[in-house]
Formats: C-alpha cells, sequence, structure tokens
C-alpha cells in the first residue's frame, strides 16, 4: 500500500496540492474546516487542530503531512499536536517567515519549510524578463526558468536534432513529447514492460530519443531550463550622486512651509531687535539681539534690556514671548519632518527613481518583496510602488537600496511618475484581485506597448482574465506553488517541478551510495532503464555535463542531477540490481 498523506488545510493552495496528489495516484486525504462541494478525493472535516480529526484522518500511520493554511500560527500548532500523535511524520509546513522556518528544518527532523511567495516570486519575474516560464529548477546556484517549447513550422529548432540541443549547456531537456510516438522506442519499452525490467508508463524516454539522434517534427512538445543571463548594471554612484543633485529642486516645493516660518521667525527676530534698540538709550545692537533670541527661544540672557523699561515694552515683550514661542514650535516641528522624517528620504528616493530600462513592482506585500529580490539578482533596475506608509517591508526594501514611490498605483499621476512609458515592464501584485486590474488597465490606458504582468489569486479568473484582457501573463500564486508541495510530499527535497500534459515532474539530487541502483551502472543505461533525464552529474573531481555525461559511470560519493515524473518516483525508489528496497538520499 502506498504511504499515506495527509493535506490540512484545503483554500486554493491546499486544494491544488490535494488534487495533484491524487491524478499522481498518491494515497492522500484532506482536512478541511467546511466540506467542498463536488471534491473527488477523500476528505475529512473538522477542525485542523483536533487530536480527534487528526486520528480519524490517519496520522497515526501517516507518512507525510502538508499544512497548506496562510495562518502560520494555525500551521504551527497543527505541527505540535501532530508530532505528539506521530513522532516520524514527515511535515511539509507552509511558511513566510524564513527566520523561523529555518531554524524548524535544523530543530525538528523530516521537516521542511515552504513558502508559496518564495516558489511564485521567480516565475513572475521570469515572466516579466520575457517568455511565459511553467516551471523553475534550482541549478548552479541559479534558480533556471522552465518553458514549454512548441515546434511549429515556423519555429527555428524545426528539423533540429535533439543530439544538438542537449549539447548545448545552456539549455536543459527536461521532458520530450513528440506529436507522432516512434516505433522502434515503443517496441523497445514494450520489451522492457514484457522482461519486468521496468513497469513505468512513460510517453517517451528522452534519452533514447537523444541517442538514437531523433530530430524535432512540427507538432513536438519540449520543456527546456534555460540558463538565465544577468545583465550587467553600468549606473555608477557618480551617476546616482549627480542625479540626487538634479532632484534636491524638489526641496524648494517640499521646504515652503519650512521655509516661510523661518522668515517669519528672522523678521521676528529683527523687529524685537529694532525695538529695544530704539526705546531704550545705551542698548547695542548685539545686546539687544541676544536678548531677543534668547526672549524667543526661551533660554533667557540679558534681562536687563526691559527690566528697566516701561509698562509698554514688558507687555510687548510677553507678547513677543508668545508668538515667538509658537512660531519657534512650528519651526522645530517642521525641521525634524524635514530630517528625519518622510520629506527627505522621498527626496532620496526620486534621486533612485529610474527613468528607462527598469521594472515597477505596484504592491510590497510578500511576493513583491520577493519579486524585487529576484530582479535585482538578476541585474534589474526595480521600483516600488505602494500606497501604505506602515508597510512591514518597506525598511527591508529601503535596505536594498530600492526607491519607494508611497502613493497610490492605481492613479495615472503615480504610474507617469514611476517613468512607465520608458520601464520595460510592470508587475501588479497587490493582495486584492480587483485593484491588481484597475491598476494595470490603468497602466495599459498610459502605454498599450508595456509589458505588464498581474496577479490574480484565483486561478480560474486568472485564465478568464489573460483571454479576456490579453496581458503578457496573468498569474496565480497557488496555482504555482502547489506543484512544488506536491512533489515535495512525493519525496526528497525537489530542487524543481512543473507540469505538462497534467503530469507533474520533479527535480532531485541524489548521492550515490555503494548500495545505491545506480552505482556501477552508465548514467545513459540507468536513465534509460529508469524513465529520468540526467541534468550533470558532481564527482569529486569535476561536473559532468552534456555527452560526457550519458557516458560517465556512476560512482559511490558522485551526485547525480535529474528530472523525473512525480508518479515514477516510488518506482525509481525501489529500483535495484536485486530488487531490494533501498533509500534514495536526497539533498
Amino acid at each position: 500500500m502506498k504511504p499515506r498523506i495527509i493535506v490540512c488545510g484545503l483554500d486554493r493552495t491546499g486544494y491544488k496540492v490535494l488534487c495533484l496528489l491524487q491524478r499522481q495516484g498518491a494515497n492522500v486525504v484532506g482536512i478541511h474546516h467546511q466540506p467542498i462541494h463536488q471534491a473527488s478525493a477523500e476528505i475529512i472535516v473538522g477542525d485542523f487542530q483536533s487530536e480527534t480529526v487528526l486520528i480519524e484522518a490517519g496520522i497515526g500511520e501517516a507518512h507525510t503531512l502538508i499544512l497548506t493554511s496562510a495562518d502560520e500560527a494555525q500551521n504551527l500548532a497543527i505541527l505540535m499536536q501532530a508530532r505528539v500523535l506521530n513522532p516520524t511524520v514527515r511535515i511539509i509546513n507552509r511558511l513566510f517567515n524564513t527566520s523561523l522556518g529555518t531554524q524548524l528544518d535544523l530543530t525538528l527532523p523530516d521537516h521542511l519549510t515552504m513558502s508559496v511567495a518564495a516558489l511564485a516570486a521567480p516565475i513572475f519575474a521570469f515572466s516579466a524578463m520575457g517568455g511565459q516560464a511553467i516551471g523553475q529548477l534550482r541549478l548552479f546556484q541559479q534558480i533556471w526558468p522552465i518553458y514549454e517549447v512548441f515546434i511549429d513550422d515556423k519555429h527555428p529548432w524545426l528539423g533540429m536534432s535533439l543530439a544538438d540541443l542537449w549539447a548545448d549547456r545552456r539549455r536543459m531537456l527536461i521532458y520530450y513529447l513528440p506529436t507522432t510516438g516512434n516505433h522502434s522506442h515503443e517496441k523497445a519499452h514494450h520489451d522492457k514492460t514484457n522482461s519486468e525490467k521496468t513497469n513505468l508508463n512513460r510517453d517517451c524516454d528522452l534519452v533514447s530519443a537523444v541517442v538514437e539522434g531523433r530530430r524535432l517534427n512540427q507538432g513536438d512538445h519540449l520543456l527546456v531550463g534555460i540558463q538565465p543571463q544577468v545583465r550587467s548594471n553600468n549606473r555608477s554612484w557618480l551617476f546616482r550622486f549627480l542625479k540626487f543633485m538634479t532632484n534636491l529642486k524638489q526641496l524648494h516645493k517640499q521646504g515652503q512651509a519650512m521655509l516661510l516660518v523661518a522668515l517669519s521667525l528672522l523678521l521676528i527676530i529683527a523687529l524685537c531687535t529694532i525695538i529695544y534698540t530704539t526705546a531704550r538709550q545705551g542698548i547695542s545692537v548685539s545686546d539687544a539681539l541676544y536678548f531677543s533670541v534668547g526672549m524667543l527661544t526661551g533660554a533667557g540672557g540679558n534681562e536687563q534690556v526691559v527690566e528697566k523699561g516701561g509698562d509698554w515694552l514688558k507687555y510687548l515683550t510677553v507678547v513677543m514671548m508668545l508668538i515667538g514661542t509658537a512660531v519657534i514650535g512650528i519651526w522645530y516641528a517642521l525641521l525634524n519632518d524635514f530630517v528625519l522624517g518622510t520629506r527627505l528620504r522621498q527626496v532620496w528616493d526620486s534621486a533612485h527613481i529610474p527613468e528607462r530600462n527598469h521594472f515597477i513592482i505596484c504592491g510590497l506585500g510578500s511576493v513583491g518583496m520577493q519579486i524585487a529580490s529576484h530582479l535585482t539578482n538578476y541585474g534589474y533596475d526595480v521600483l516600488i510602488v505602494e500606497r501604505d506608509p506602515h508597510n512591514r517591508f518597506l525598511k527591508s526594501a529601503r535596505s536594498m537600496g530600492l526607491p519607494v514611490i508611497l502613493d497610490d498605483a492605481s492613479l495615472a499621476s503615480t504610474l507617469k511618475a514611476a517613468h512607465l512609458e520608458t520601464a520595460e515592464g510592470v508587475l501588479v501584485v497587490t493582495n486584492s484581485d480587483t485593484s491588481n486590474l484597475e491598476i494595470a488597465l490603468n497602466a495599459r490606458g498610459i502605454d498599450p506597448k508595456s509589458r505588464i504582468v498581474l496577479r490574480y489569486d484565483d486561478p480560474h479568473h486568472a485564465a478568464m482574465a489573460q483571454q479576456v484582457f490579453d496581458f503578457d501573463a496573468v498569474l496565480s500564486p497557488s496555482e504555482i506553488a502547489a506543484p512544488a508541495f506536491a512533489a515535495s510530499a512525493l519525496g526528497g527535497r525537489i530542487l524543481g517541478n512543473g507540469i505538462i500534459a497534467d503530469k507533474l515532474w520533479v527535480a532531485i539530487a541524489t548521492m550515490i551510495t555503494p548500495n545505491h541502483p545506480f552505482c556501477g551502472q552508465l548514467v545513459q543505461d540507468a536513465a534509460m532503464e529508469s524513465d529520468f533525464v540526467p541534468l550533470y552529474v558532481e564527482t569529486a573531481a569535476q561536473t559532468i555535463h552534456g555527452w560526457d555525461l550519458l557516458h560517465a559511470r556512476l560512482n559511490a560519493g558522485d551526485v547525480l542531477y535529474l528530472t523525473i515524473p512525480a508518479a515514477h518516483l516510488d518506482q525509481l525508489w525501489r529500483t535495484s540490481y536485486e530488487r531490494q528496497a533501498l533509500t534514495l538520499n536526497n539533498f
């Protein structure tokens, strides 16, 4: 019997994970606080944290528990209750707090932290940079976008040999779906099935197609990982400083009130100095000025200026003290706001606002912050537009040196101030689907040619918005993240995942041990037998790619990176020379 998997919390992400696991043939059950109509999977209704509900779901014998609720506190409560009932259950926990997640991963055995924002952000970033990425793959300390390539009559790869594509290290071939079957391959596969070498039901063996030198025909499909290019950023500190100096003119507008109050204060001081100098004989201008400033600021000093004066002079001094105190109080408040508050910061942000070839991110939530980080790492200039001055990510964004416009992105004036017409694209990723649509339509009205990537949490409506409004990309974070949760539940630590033709594939790294089923085999033979696609091998001395990879022999201590259909993970786990049950170690 297949291991039991429990999905706890069936919101958009959780329900998608449940359906994916069910389609892959997993033994899965869901827990939700209310019934879900027309659900085909087994669902238990009740309190997530209830001991009775978890026991009814089979927590005692479960292999994996997936916590997909957006409520982190609730996930932690369920985690503790589940570990009390089953100390060995493997837990996949949805958390945005990466610091807490890292500590949990280090403290608890078989605990894996995952974030919807972190999983979805690279796809948003790659879509903004160009192309429709359907997945991601972490290789060589980079995240590679995964694209589905359809070979039509105008595609430059039409007629190209798969062997030529395989040899290019800038690409990683992941999946191959020909428009028509290869009869020799089908026969070989049929022979393998009859001889019980494998029990896999696959569409095509990519490695066999590469070795046979098959060519791409019209109608073929490929999944390809493309190595991302980091764009050089030549904007020097001198350029930024000069731009800051040119933006100092904004200080005149923003500091008008402070300047008027300061002039009023100087006028009062001058008036008092003149009055005291002319009202009393023998009072020097310096003494009168010293007393006037001390009187208005409350510091005092040189009181003999008025002590021997008439009553009218003392009354005048009282009035001047009251007026001066009010004016100085206002001036200090304006000065404090200008220097320590938002005024100077806005001018500094304005100096950093890129004028062209930048990306505008509307909405500084968890997804927006992750997107900004990815685009910055690839060498792009990023501008944030956020309406909430108390947003919890503002400090993080500014610590990264990102300029922020604190204004409503739905206003045309805000988008124009962000230089929309000269930007490379706009990513609209606030937490409101309605606001996102409004901002995106306003951006389209200002610049019809602008590249627009839109967040829409409801995946069904996302597809309709893409069709109706023809944006460059309309993406649902839950739709993007769900396959990663499902893939992680099926086994190991996942390096990447994607979906083609409703089939989930995963990328993993496996350490070759002396008892590993692949130890001593050629990579080519192991790939054909177990229906995986090798990406590269790390040995103690080198990293092996391309044709050398297929002819490399796997030895103990090597690390093999591969992709495989998720439904075949169980078969890979059980494959061995002597048909013994072996464990696959993952990174």
